[in-house]
């Protein structure tokens, strides 16, 4: 039985806590970074397509900011035979798979708007309460060592399915022919259902509730998380610095598609798109482990801070060069910032949270990565805006502006002083 209070932790349990977040990851990578730019062009107008794109990945962040923490805190007062975490990843894993249909079968901008937003509110009630498994099962001084695992396998599920969702989709640009549509989608359905099968019959929780818990009523303990989060102004600054970070990031990569086709002239831009992330991917993969390990033993603020500074050179190195081949190298700058940054944040976010209320102080944490996802697709109109007075403007404003980010979460991560937080041992 996989519980921390029962038996020991083992080193093929950080694959069974960490296995759904790979499925998450190759969706929405593939869905962000391919399916859905490739999508919209048969459905708007080429002049607009960074503003319905922004529009639509906006507004299912929105609702994933919202639904996470609400999630997390339903199933932190649950009490089913199945555990906390498991009654609401399976609710939510088995709506996943019967929505993520409802992207090739859109025929209208609306249309996919509504499937989108509705695949949102059934992944993030998922995640919510699985991102509780770390702090639960895992012994604090190895959540960096089982963050890092987390990270690499989300890197893992990105890079791969982001690479073959660009072998079909540039197949669909190309031909018309919906049957690479279809199959994509068929494949990233499939691995859902494996990794929701695995997370389900592999995570055993124990259903004895801690008794030293105070079960507070719902709408309460939100109140009482948000006021605790908000007034802390350790919380805060973290809150503020992921969130930016996060905008860095996920600007550059939502609208990587359309800056490699219109800037950089790239004749196959998903394939181009799947290269520069795969470049990213492989950053990621050298740094995301050892990130982790140093986060448990020279301090989670260090590594965070150098990981932020690491993303704005990449961003630099892009923002004065056109040539592709230097941008693939900078790409994989990004990505070692990014891998070691996920390592030794969320391992800072898992510190940050209360015993038994882990899915809800991460599902809040969460609300600075959800939200600079959200927030980072604000930017798509004032791309249109300035590509359309002068051309290619937009872009280098996108550019200047993640490069902002960073350099400025960074320094908000100097802010993050003290050395507890919540009544929690906190290794900064």
């Amino acid at each position: 039985m996989l519980n921390k209070n029962i038996t020991p932790f083992k080193p093929r349990d950080y694959l069974k806590i960490t296995a759904f977040g790979f499925s998450l990851t190759a969706l929405w990578q593939s869905l962000h970074s391919i399916i859905l730019p490739q999508r919209l062009l048969d459905i708007v107008p080429e002049t607009q397509k960074n503003t319905y794109l922004g529009i639509l990945t906006l507004s299912g962040l929105l609702l994933a900011m919202i639904t996470q923490p609400i999630a997390g805190s339903m199933s932190d007062r649950s009490h089913f035979r199945w555990g906390r975490r498991r009654p609401y990843i399976l609710a939510g894993g088995v709506a996943m798979l019967a929505l993520i249909s409802g992207i090739g079968m859109a025929g209208g901008f609306a249309a996919i708007f509504i499937v989108y937003c509705l695949l949102q509110l059934a992944s993030n009630t998922a995640q919510g309460p699985y991102q509780a498994f770390i702090p639960e099962f895992v012994p604090e001084k190895r959540r960096g060592v089982a963050s890092g695992v987390k990270a690499l396998l989300e890197v893992a599920g990105g890079a791969v399915f982001v690479y073959v969702s660009s072998f079909f989709m540039d197949r669909y640009a190309v031909s018309g022919d919906t049957q690479w549509l279809w199959q994509i989608l068929g494949i990233l359905i499939f691995v859902i259902a494996v990794a929701l099968a695995i997370t389900l019959f592999t995570v055993k929780e124990s259903t004895i509730q801690d008794l030293t818990i105070q079960w507070t009523p719902f709408l309460q303990g939100i109140r009482h998380t948000l006021k605790a989060a908000f007034s802390n102004r350790i919380m805060l600054w973290f809150l503020v610095s992921r969130l930016l970070i996060y905008m860095a990031f996920t600007t550059l990569q939502q609208f990587t598609l359309y800056y490699l086709n219109d800037v950089v002239g790239v004749v196959n831009p998903g394939e181009a798109t799947a290269r520069f992330l795969v470049f990213a991917v492989a950053g990621m993969l050298i740094i995301t482990w050892p990130a982790g390990y140093l986060a448990d033993r020279v301090g989670r603020k260090p590594i965070s801070i150098i990981a932020a500074l690491m993303g704005a050179a990449g961003i630099g190195i892009i923002a004065v060069t056109r040539d592709y081949g230097t941008i693939l190298w900078a790409a994989g700058i990004i990505g070692m910032a990014m891998g070691a940054f996920n390592s030794a944040n969320w391992a800072l976010a898992t510190d940050l949270a209360e015993k038994g209320e882990e899915a809800r102080y991460l599902g809040i944490a969460n609300i600075a990565t959800a939200g600079g996802a959200a927030l980072a697709r604000a930017i798509g109109p004032a791309i249109d805006f300035f590509n359309n007075r002068e051309a290619l403007s937009g872009y280098n404003l996108m550019l200047w502006a993640c490069m902002g980010y960073f350099i400025i979460g960074a320094l908000l991560i100097f802010k993050i002083n003290s050395t507890r937080s919540h009544g929690r041992g906190f290794k900064l």
